[in-house]
Formats: C-alpha cells, sequence, structure tokens
C-alpha cells in the first residue's frame, strides 16, 4: 500500500466534503440536533396537560383540591364545565388530555373515605395515562383541614378509549404518519433530481407542460402508493394488533390523503434545492428526525419546551397524530377536529407554491 497515493485520495475526500455544503451541514447538525432535542426538549415527565373541571361540590374543600392537583404541574385548568358529559365531549375533541369530576357530595365521601374525584383520561396516549396515576397518589385535604399521611383512595383515574393501556393501540396509528412521512418526502425530495440525473430533463423541458402541471403530475402517482400504504397499515393493525376503528373509515383515508400530500409538497420543495439523490436524501432526515421525536409520537408532547412545541407545530407529523387519534381512537369526525385539519392545508399550499416557484424548467 502507498502511503502517498493513499494520503492524495484522502486529501480529495476531504476537500469534497469541504465542497458539499449539504454533507457538512449535516455532520455538525446531526449530533446537534439529537443533543439539543433528547437534553433539553424530549421529557418523560409531561407537565401541564390540558384540563377541565367539573365541580358539582362548588365548596371550599373541593376548590382546594382542584387547586392541589393545580399545584402539582402535571395539570393546567383550561376549561370549567358543568357536567362529567361535557367533559367526555372535549375528550373526544381533543381538547383536553384530562377531565376532573368533583360529585355532589364530596365532603361526605372524603369523611367516609370512599372515591371522592374521578379522573378521566385520554387513554390514547399512555404517558398521560402515566401522568393521571400520579395524581392518584395525592393526599386530598379533608373538610377539617386534616390532610391524609399517606396515598389517596378517593382519587379514581377511568381511561377513555384504551381501558386495557395497550400500547399498540396508540403506536399503531401514529405508525402511518411515521411511514408516511419517510416514504413520501423521500420519493418526491428525489423525483426531480433523479430526472436531472439521468438526463430526462430534457425531454421535460421539450414539453408544453407548465411548472404546476409538472409538479403535479409528479405527486399524484406517489399520493396512490401512500393510500395503499395506509390501507396495509390498517389491515395489519387489525389483523394482529386489534387495533379499534371507531370513526369512519372516509375519515381516516382523508386525514392520510392531508399527510400525504404535505409531505409530497415538501419532498418536492426539497427537491429543487437538492443537487444530487444523496443530498436529497441528506435534507430528508431533518425532517424525519424531528417528526419522530417532537410530534408526539415517541414521547410526550406536553412535557416538551413550548419553544419546541412551537417548532413542533410546524411539522405535519404534529397535525396528523391529532387527526389519526381522534378518528381511530375516540370516534372523533374531521369536522371536530377542524384546526388539524386547516393546518395541514395550509403547509400544502405554503410548501407547494415555493417548490412551484422555485423550480425552472432549465438544466441550469
Amino acid at each position: 500500500m502507498n502511503l502517498r497515493r493513499l494520503w492524495a485520495v484522502v486529501l480529495k475526500e476531504l476537500r469534497q466534503i469541504r465542497r458539499d455544503r449539504i454533507s457538512l451541514a449535516m455532520i455538525v447538525a446531526i449530533p446537534v440536533i439529537d443533543l439539543l432535542l433528547f437534553g433539553y426538549a424530549i421529557n418523560f415527565n409531561p407537565r401541564n396537560l390540558d384540563a377541565a373541571v367539573a365541580d358539582q361540590a362548588m365548596t371550599a374543600t373541593s376548590r382546594a383540591a382542584v387547586m392541589d392537583m393545580t399545584a402539582t404541574g402535571i395539570i393546567e385548568t383550561v376549561a370549567v364545565v358543568d357536567t362529567p358529559q361535557e367533559l367526555v365531549e372535549r375528550l373526544r375533541r381533543g381538547e383536553i388530555s384530562v377531565g376532573v369530576v368533583i360529585p355532589p357530595d364530596f365532603e361526605r365521601r372524603l369523611v367516609d373515605e370512599r372515591p371522592a374525584v374521578q379522573v378521566m383520561v385520554d387513554g390514547t396516549d399512555t404517558v398521560v395515562q402515566a401522568a393521571a396515576n400520579q395524581l392518584a397518589q395525592l393526599p386530598l385535604e379533608g373538610p377539617g383541614g386534616a390532610r391524609g399521611a399517606r396515598a389517596s383512595p378517593e382519587i379514581e383515574v377511568v381511561s377513555f378509549y384504551n381501558p386495557e393501556r395497550r400500547s399498540a393501540v396508540t403506536i399503531v396509528p401514529g405508525l402511518i404518519g411515521i411511514i408516511l412521512t419517510m416514504t413520501m418526502v423521500m420519493f418526491t425530495a428525489m423525483a426531480i433530481v433523479r430526472e436531472r440525473e439521468r438526463g430526462n430533463m430534457e425531454l421535460l423541458i421539450a414539453t408544453p407542460l407548465s411548472r404546476s402541471e409538472l409538479m403535479v403530475a409528479k405527486v399524484m402517482p406517489y399520493a396512490v402508493i401512500g393510500l395503499i400504504q395506509t390501507t396495509l397499515i390498517l389491515v395489519l393493525g387489525f389483523l394482529f394488533f386489534d387495533v379499534p376503528l371507531r370513526g369512519s373509515l372516509l375519515d381516516v383515508y382523508v386525514a392520510a390523503l392531508l399527510l400525504i400530500v404535505a409531505n409530497l409538497s415538501l419532498g418536492l420543495l426539497i427537491s429543487t434545492r437538492a443537487q444530487s439523490q444523496f443530498q436529497a436524501m441528506q435534507m430528508t432526515i431533518f425532517v424525519f428526525l424531528p417528526s419522530i421525536l417532537i410530534s408526539g409520537f415517541m414521547f410526550p408532547f406536553a412535557g416538551m419546551p413550548n419553544v419546541v412545541q412551537w417548532g413542533a407545530e410546524l411539522l405535519p407529523m404534529t397535525h396528523f397524530l391529532r387527526l389519526i387519534r381522534g378518528v381511530m381512537l375516540r370516534g372523533a369526525g374531521l369536522w371536530e377536529l377542524w384546526p388539524a385539519v386547516a393546518a395541514l392545508c395550509a403547509f400544502t399550499a405554503v410548501t407547494m407554491t415555493a417548490a412551484i416557484l422555485r423550480f425552472r424548467k432549465r438544466l441550469d
């Protein structure tokens, strides 16, 4: 082995990496992003879960109990309602994660050491269930001001939509979004680049297709592929994991199509920037990694700092999770989850417009 020739090739590779700005950015950015996400953003102890309270006792003792639960930092009261039925409706629409019910005979139940508070939990998120179990350990203050010295038996946790607390019930619907994000963005991110590398761009330039027609035509076949992938996951999830479908199957496909189109438009935008298929795959990682970590799929969304939550709102995966879990597991309709629908439509409009504006039917 000739060390001189070996060193010449090493220098050549280093110069090539230095000229490749995207690869150079990946070398620095990936460890920095991982460190910040896992060290700062990822928190297994969710805090400030959106909660609503139905205090039917309306006494000083019941108000103190609500304040004690809020003081733990686990829940944050965002609404006060009159009946438990209203709490159930808010849970179904995904407006809250926890509902607190205090019955009219609250103080009598405390004296008798019977369940005095019912905590309703959105069981589509197993982490929220674990947080609610922490509330169940809170000793409540009795009518005389005395506080129990041991874990309170008066707080009862009821899990809605996933009473068996099976992780597959929450993971499988989210996997639809993960797989669609990975495949759709990557496929279309390489679409325009592939045409350029294979020399097919000359043929496209010679056609009377406009930029918009070309971009939309690139998207449509992959949209069909995405719907096929969605069907496959749904069938396997039902057969092997008994994942329920409480909402409309049509709503599931509409939600999936919204994510598919959003990811395809993002992939096209990436393809207008990438110079090679390898660069397109590298840039896809910048989208896929946050989609797994901060969308609420793997780690509790409520436990993340506010700035990370604001960043997660820019990801299509975050809104899709709210849609798919709401429809499949809670039986909600898309019209009840309209903020997530609107967010996906807005994301698609912005990214598709940007991709069309950036694309030029020229070889340079």
